[in-house]
């Protein structure tokens, strides 16, 4: 678990350098660059038409992985539909890490993007991502579990095993790679980061997955819809790590375009979405493997409810200005 003063510490630590404008102490507000006057937690499209962005090219990214690349062939599909429904080309933009994706959509280089569960909060009051959607089971279940994990014969056995030892971390802005560990691992067990056990970041979850199954860390973070996509894929298997802990259920990666984004444009981006056929995709192949089989509506107010929870928890808001 990150204590307060750790959790701002590390925060501003590691995003500061890319994301320097934003300060990590302060209430949890839209930017003053936005407004929201219907309450709905997210930008409002500006009343100025002039303040409009109808870019000749879409940019589209998904939220960090070991390889983008690999995800660029997954989504390749979909974006050819998005450019036939919305009439623009889309370029697949591979981002590194979690704070170029936010600085990307901030500096107006990112018009539609997944971005990761954790992500959410920081992406929609400082860079005004505005989701609208998630991928769901065929019976609309979504979701996901945040799992501990530790490699066979580490000596680690429970929780309480945790003492004295080390455990990989993703990113600052990651719900299960950081801020839901962070807070479970302090009130479930009594255990704070830097107190009680070493910590690092790994800056994706394959990573950190990996790291464990190769022993770089003692035990790591995860969400398992990453790691039975990857157990799907033959990259790892089930016999290389062992889960110490399983949480309740998450919402998964939401989706949404920049609050700027021309309203015919922005509908057109959402029709893609929920005009896309999944059936013999890339798409489907690799979702499939985590449970996931279509787009579904949601709405940051009511399905990162819980998120915003644990952020409060950890004493992590975000003032943007």
């Amino acid at each position: 678990m990150i204590n307060a003063p750790l959790s701002r510490t590390l925060l501003a630590a590691t995003i500061a350098g890319v994301l320097a404008t934003i300060s990590m102490t302060a209430s949890a507000n839209l930017s003053s660059r936005f407004t929201d006057t219907n309450g709905d937690l997210v930008a409002d499209v500006p009343t100025d038409e002039s303040q409009w962005i109808n870019p000749s090219t879409l940019v589209f990214s998904y939220t960090p992985v070991e390889d983008p690349a690999v995800y660029g062939e997954v989504w390749a599909d979909f974006l050819k539909h998005m450019e036939s429904v919305t009439g623009k080309r889309v370029q697949f933009f591979p981002v590194q890490s979690n704070a170029a994706q936010l600085e990307a959509m901030r500096a107006g280089r990112l018009h539609v993007a997944g971005f990761n569960t954790g992500s959410n909060p920081i992406a929609v009051n400082c860079a005004g991502f505005v989701p609208f959607t998630m991928m769901a089971a065929a019976d609309d279940s979504f979701g996901y579990e945040m799992e501990i994990i530790t490699y066979p014969g580490s000596g680690i056995k429970e929780m309480s095993d945790l003492a004295g030892r080390s455990m990989a971390f993703t990113s600052p802005t990651s719900n299960s790679g950081f801020k839901a560990p962070s807070a479970l691992l302090k009130s479930e067990f009594g255990l704070v980061a830097e107190k009680d056990f070493d910590t690092a970041f790994s800056g994706s979850h394959d990573n950190s997955i990996l790291g464990v199954i190769n022993q770089d860390y003692e035990t790591a973070a995860i969400a398992n819809s990453v790691s039975k996509r990857m157990l799907a894929r033959d990259v790892i298997s089930a016999d290389d790590y062992q889960i110490l802990y399983t949480s309740q259920t998450f919402p998964t990666t939401g989706y949404g375009h920049v609050y700027n984004l021309h309203p015919d444009l922005a509908k057109k981006v959402q029709e893609a979405f929920f005009s896309y056929n999944w059936e013999g995709s890339a798409l489907k192949e690799e979702f499939a493997n985590s449970g996931e089989s279509k787009f579904i509506p949601m709405n940051f107010k009511e399905h990162w409810a819980v998120i915003r929870s644990i952020d409060e928890a950890n004493d992590v808001t975000y003032q943007c200005d």
